[in-house]
């Protein structure tokens, strides 16, 4: 590894902490300067890292000691400040979703000219859980895959959250919130969609907020709760999606793939590790598979560092923008035809990202 990839933070809310607790262990990034609505923030993030200043957004725009912006803005101006960042030269990796709306994203990549690159979260689809699961698929030893399905539910933020009147806005909703964990993980197992169908639904118009200073006060539901549809790959493999915030328990596994000669248990793809397991034609019991592939210790932050090391060796990066524009392509779909009740033919596309074929130590 050369010299670390020079990192400017924009925005030091909360996931801010996350990423600065990963690049601590990285070698291949080094975070030189902070930038945050609130100078206090951007002084305490700063002070984590040796040598980081805080700066305003103009001065580490400005900054020719930062060579990547990490955007960790709020979702509505992720578009924005990854254009701005392009505009001053820089590279950009930003949180999930990359833009608000996929029109916003598209800008965006096209703006990624002159070997600039554009980078975007989940990246924990490059740890020990996903990538062995990959793995699997890719060995053949499930066969053919032909179906899968994704879930993820829970009864709704505002049981833990202070102020979770975002996740029922425009804007919000299970399929927004979740929906870009599960969708990344599936074009990295089954490769990209090029149909959905989609149903949505709420179970309440109102609900209270359990914790925190405003505990007891009720606020108005203003977007779907219950999301559910049917992907149709380009492999032709049918994936069934669940995405809710209106169910108190279940037992359905977050991602089940299911082939000509077995099946496979995914981990939640929220999490860089968890259990794998594979049942097969020959062997009906469900086994556990010994993690094989990946990015180690991984946390948020890691598809940075892959950046890093896919400019260095001259290689594409795989927390790529092409698939987080599919995924919100994916997302747009599913809430067209939800609408509509018809089937969206989708208008994006991207390649399956390189795996992580065996298990890396970048810390």
């Amino acid at each position: 590894m050369g010299v670390p990839l020079r990192v400017g933070i924009i925005g030091a809310g909360v996931i801010s902490a996350q990423y600065s607790a990963s690049f601590a262990a990285l070698p291949q990034v080094a975070v030189s300067a902070v930038a945050d609505l609130d100078p206090a923030r951007a002084s305490a993030l700063a002070d984590q890292h040796e040598g980081a200043r805080a700066l305003t957004v103009e001065q580490l725009l400005d900054d020719d000691a930062v060579d990547v912006v990490l955007n960790l803005t709020l979702p509505a101006t992720h578009a924005e400040v990854a254009l701005e960042v392009l505009a001053h030269g820089k590279h950009v990796y930003g949180e999930k979703p990359l833009a608000a709306t996929a029109a916003e994203a598209r800008p965006v990549l096209a703006a990624a000219t002159g070997g600039l690159r554009v980078g975007c979260a989940p990246d924990t689809v490059l740890g020990p859980g996903l990538q062995t699961a990959r793995a699997v698929v890719d060995s053949g030893r499930i066969g053919v895959p032909h179906s899968a399905t994704a879930v993820m539910t829970a009864p709704g933020h505002e049981l833990w959250h202070a102020a979770p009147e975002f996740y029922y806005r425009p804007g919000g909703g299970p399929l927004l919130d979740m929906g870009p964990y599960y969708l990344s993980a599936l074009v990295h197992l089954l490769g990209p969609v090029v149909r959905v169908t989609g149903f949505s639904g709420r179970s309440l118009d109102e609900r209270s907020i359990h914790t925190g200073p405003r505990a007891g006060s009720t606020f108005g539901v203003e977007v779907d709760t219950h999301q559910t549809g049917v992907l149709q790959h380009a492999s032709g493999a049918l994936t069934t999606l669940l995405m809710s915030f209106d169910v108190w328990g279940s037992r359905q596994p977050p991602i089940e793939v299911h082939g000509s000669e077995g099946s496979l248990s995914v981990p939640d793809p929220n999490h860089f590790g968890g259990l794998v397991e594979v049942t097969t034609r020959e062997d009906r019991d469900w086994r556990e598979v010994e993690h094989s592939a990946g990015y180690t210790g991984a946390g948020r932050g890691i598809g940075l560092a892959d950046l890093a090391l896919a400019l260095e060796e001259g290689r594409e990066h795989r927390a790529a923008a092409e698939v987080a524009l599919h995924v919100l392509d994916v997302v747009e779909g599913l809430a067209e035809s939800a609408a509509t009740g018809a089937a969206v033919t989708l208008s994006t596309t991207c390649e399956r990202p390189a795996a992580v074929s065996r298990l890396v130590a970048l810390a």
